[in-house]
């Protein structure tokens, strides 16, 4: 059964850093890709970043591209996201999420719970 286990988040002031962290069990991490998503209150899941199988390449949304960095570490069985500059707009709940294919632009087939953030001004 594959889980997967955010962890990282926090409250933090605008211009911050936060890095999240997703540990992932039940499959062999490395021959998938990942990403994150958010949900701010009120508003629909919205994607953030993704990442595939071997790291070599990313996407991120407009709104966090040149703040966000997403990486993996497959050793290790873990996603990061290294979240810099923060807006107090960036405050949502944030899920890691895995497809069931290698390479990025497929969906997500496994979710976690979420970690929440939440960005003072």
């Amino acid at each position: 059964q594959v889980q997967l286990v955010e962890s990282g988040g926090g409250l933090v002031q605008a211009g911050g850093s936060l890095r999240l962290s997703c540990a992932a069990s039940g499959r062999t991490f490395s021959n998938y890709a990942m990403g994150w998503l958010r949900q701010a209150p009120g508003k629909e899941r919205e994607f953030v970043a993704t990442i595939n199988w071997s790291g070599g390449e990313t996407e991120y949304a407009d709104s966090v591209k040149g703040r966000f960095t997403i990486s993996r570490d497959n050793a290790r069985n873990t996603l990061y996201l290294q979240m810099n500059s923060l807006k107090p707009e960036d405050t949502a709940v944030y899920y890691c999420a895995t497809s069931d294919r290698p390479d990025i632009g497929y969906g997500w087939d496994y979710w976690g719970q979420g970690t929440q953030v939440f960005v003072s001004s």
